[in-house]
């Protein structure tokens, strides 16, 4: 059996599907399944049990000899949560648990880490674990992600230290994609501009705060949901060379670029109105990331990524327009 945390939320989810698709039907799904709007991502897929999170570390102690790999991609991703506290609980010691187990007994593992570890970009996007210590997140969610790095790169270096058979921990960059409709605030600018031009015919998109960009122009490495899919299902059949790995499409685009995608998939003539950041975030915000892919390529990955345009009307024709699940 494969196990899935963070089963019934966005990336969660749509590996499940990704799965089913792909003939795997034993797969333990874990999650704390409490919200309803978060438990549609499940309809029509295919498992053979759920674990609440709470038990899950035990219960795979218990059951190791059944699991065949672990994917932990479950985890409290809110960037304007301050609580640090919540973030240790269900972050940084709810990973270390389960990597615990996972070395103890050899199982595979691949871990959900984040491209917000890498603060503003002060030292570039590569993922050189060497540069883990020196990188400066810009909230207690990218702490948490960078915090659980650091603990991995620490056992490494640790003699006679047990560790995964396989093991991998994926930055994700900006993911985008169906199955994300319960995140709110957290949704991707993709899902907002969609709800915006359904609702106003418009797009509001952030002003620029640095002079070094124009309006509009912030860019971010968007990838889609689905080439995350794929990659999971790569390290799973290949398991080999265990490391930190990027995981965006190794191309920033502007969010212009985004918001003249969303209305070309509709048909509609692009209208966009530029507001202030929220102070709230102003100072936390990140006007440029691109994941340095190099690393993954390298090790064989052959994962061909969506371009933002055909990525978006996908996303746009075949999930929101319905509101269908993947």
């Amino acid at each position: 059996m494969i196990v899935v945390t963070g089963a019934a939320g966005f990336i969660g989810s749509c590996l499940v599907s990704r799965m089913n698709q792909e003939g795997f039907k034993d797969i333990v799904i874990v999650d704390d399944f409490s919200r309803a709007d978060k438990n549609k991502n499940l309809n029509g897929k295919t498992f053979s049990k759920e674990i609440h999170r709470d038990i899950f570390p035990g219960w795979l102690r218990e059951n190791q000899r059944l699991v065949q790999f672990v994917f932990h991609l479950g985890a409290r991703t809110d960037t304007t949560e301050f609580d640090k506290s919540i973030f240790d609980k269900l972050n940084l010691n709810f990973s270390k648990n389960v990597w615990k187990v996972c070395s103890e007994f050899g199982i595979p593992m691949v871990y959900a880490s984040s491209a917000a570890t890498y603060g503003v970009g002060e030292f570039g996007y590569e993922d050189d674990i060497s540069l883990i210590e020196k990188l400066h997140p810009l909230n207690p969610y990218g702490e948490s992600k960078n915090d659980f790095d650091k603990w991995v790169i620490s056992q490494l270096r640790t003699p006679n230290s047990k560790l995964p058979s396989f093991w991998a921990g994926l930055k994700f960059f900006n993911v985008y994609g169906p199955n994300e409709y319960h995140k709110g605030r957290m949704a991707s600018v993709m899902l907002h501009a969609f709800n915006q031009i359904q609702e106003t015919g418009k797009v509001k998109l952030f002003r620029s705060h640095n002079p070094n960009y124009k309006n509009g122009e912030q860019l971010r490495d968007f990838i889609y949901v689905k080439d995350v899919t794929k990659v999971c299902l790569w390290l799973l059949r290949t398991r080999k060379n265990s490391g930190i790995y990027n995981l965006g499409s190794g191309k920033a685009r502007t969010f212009l670029d985004l918001a003249n995608s969303v209305f070309a998939s509709l048909g509609k003539k692009s209208e966009i109105e530029f507001i202030d950041t929220p102070a709230d975030i102003r100072d936390k915000y990140q006007y440029f990331t691109e994941a340095k892919m190099n690393k993954l390529t390298s090790a064989g990955c052959d994962v061909k990524f969506t371009s933002l345009e055909d990525g978006i009307h996908d996303y746009v024709m075949n999930y929101l327009r319905e509101k269908k699940q993947y």
